[in-house]
């Protein structure tokens, strides 16, 4: 696994470029130095599949310097970058430190909280799909393409498993209303207009005070956010998540976490390129 990251890494400077257009279908990343590559790739096998046009927009994790944004820009040329410093002004005058304590602490250990905080708060339009870097596309995602052309609802893929970190019992509790089940934010799209800021740091102050800290917690925030909303769910055996070798139900999307891992690294992203 070790050795196939590292030609993984070697292959996505090597990747042709795609053009971004200023007008096209937003898609939103948060990346930086250790994950550009996979960025890379994510973005190479969607185009491949569709000949709508795109803009995406790298979100800066804090990672981001001139050499990665120069290589970004001559392999994404178009794209919209967006740096630490329009994050942290955003934040500033969207969501005031004082009022949002536990937000501002939790994002400092958390990076996965920026999904929310740091894409949510950039001026644009109000919807927003977001997708992991971690995922390869494997046809033309037409629900995908569908929802950005007309976004009514959130739009989400299934997990293979229940993966919150928190009780049911606890997330309804708290948010008022019944948790969806298998919610996995690997592509995940909301209106930005409609986050409660408010609710996001209560609850984090709360989850954490009764139940610890979780790696899921980005995971189950989002389904306390939408739970009582219409939502469009992607076909989990076509959006997979946790994908095996020996899947028989040909793909759309896999995203590639836990054991899948080491397909990804070692013979997934080599077979995007044929």
């Amino acid at each position: 696994m070790i050795r196939g990251t590292r030609r993984m890494k070697e292959a996505s400077i090597q990747l042709p470029p795609v053009q971004c257009y200023a007008h096209g279908l937003p898609v939103y990343f948060l990346t930086g130095k250790n994950y550009l590559y996979q960025t890379l790739f994510c973005i190479r096998s969607l185009v491949k599949f569709t000949n709508e046009e795109f803009q995406f927009i790298l979100v800066d994790d804090g990672s981001f310097d001139s050499t990665l944004v120069a290589q970004i820009q001559k392999q994404l040329p178009g794209c919209r970058v967006v740096m630490q410093d329009e994050v942290d002004k955003n934040l500033q005058q969207r969501l005031p430190r004082q009022q949002y304590p536990h937000l501002y602490q939790k994002r400092k250990v958390y990076p996965h909280l920026k999904k929310l905080t740091d894409i949510h708060t950039l001026m644009g339009a109000h919807w927003k799909l977001v997708l992991d870097s971690d995922m390869l596309f494997w046809d033309t995602p037409h629900e995908i393409m569908q929802w950005l052309k007309k976004p009514e609802q959130p739009i989400h893929m299934l997990d293979c498993v229940e993966s919150y970190g928190y009780s049911k019992q606890l997330m309804e509790k708290l948010s008022g209303h019944p948790i969806p089940s298998l919610l996995n934010v690997g592509a995940i799209g909301l209106n930005s207009t409609e986050i409660n800021w408010s609710a996001l740091d209560n609850w984090v102050n709360i989850l954490e005070k009764k139940e610890g800290s979780s790696y899921y917690l980005e995971q189950a925030l989002t389904a306390m956010l939408i739970g009582d909303q219409k939502l469009t769910a992607l076909d989990k055996d076509k959006y997979k998540v946790n994908p095996s070798p020996g899947d028989t139900e040909p793909p759309v999307l896999h995203h590639y976490v836990d054991l899948s891992k080491k397909h990804y690294y070692t013979q997934a992203w080599k077979e995007t390129l044929r």
